[in-house]
């Protein structure tokens, strides 16, 4: 919180459990176990954080379907296409068909900054932190630490996800061909 205050975040009383429990059950996902710990200790606000109190249902759904719309995006118009999904149908119908089946299948993010995000539980604790960006995915902290370091102190980016933390699937692998 301290690294948060001293670049000027304004954060307000953090969610109470119920809070948490009941933006979990609406929106449908669990926080990792990070992002809850920030969001019962405090609420971020301003700029780009996510109002997770006050901001309205739709906004909330705008921000967690980013990614995968993002990627779909490229995949209609800039022929983004993952090898493990298959071969890309000609049909462009078909090619977002299966992508977005497939992209049901991988780890929720949840929006943090913008366009950063954390992992949804079951994540572990020390989860990385993803920029993401329409297809651009890289990890933009090891943990949500240094995240905060990175976003607004001195510190750069990891070059690659860092091997001693926690991988997730699909994310982790777009991240490390970045």
């Amino acid at each position: 919180m301290a690294r948060l205050e001293d670049a000027g975040v304004r954060l307000d009383r953090g969610l109470t459990e119920a809070d948490v429990k009941r933006v979990e059950k609406k929106f449908g996902f669990s926080f990792g176990p990070d992002h809850r710990a920030l969001l019962r200790t405090a609420l971020p606000l301003g700029d780009a954080w996510l109002n997770w109190r006050h901001a309205t249902p739709g906004k909330i759904r705008e921000r967690l379907q980013a990614p995968v719309e993002g990627l779909m995006f490229d995949v209609l118009n800039n022929g983004f296409w993952v090898a493990g999904w298959g071969a890309r149908p000609e049909d462009p119908l078909a090619a977002e068909r299966t992508a977005r089946e497939a992209l049901a299948q991988v780890p929720v993010l949840i929006p943090l900054y913008g366009h950063r995000y954390l992992p949804a539980a079951p994540a572990p604790e020390g989860s990385p932190v993803y920029s993401v960006d329409r297809s651009d995915v890289l990890v933009y902290g090891g943990d949500l630490l240094e995240y905060v370091d990175v976003e607004f102190g001195e510190a750069e980016p990891p070059q690659s996800p860092p091997a001693d933390r926690p991988r997730l699937d699909f994310w982790s692998d777009l991240a490390a061909t970045a």
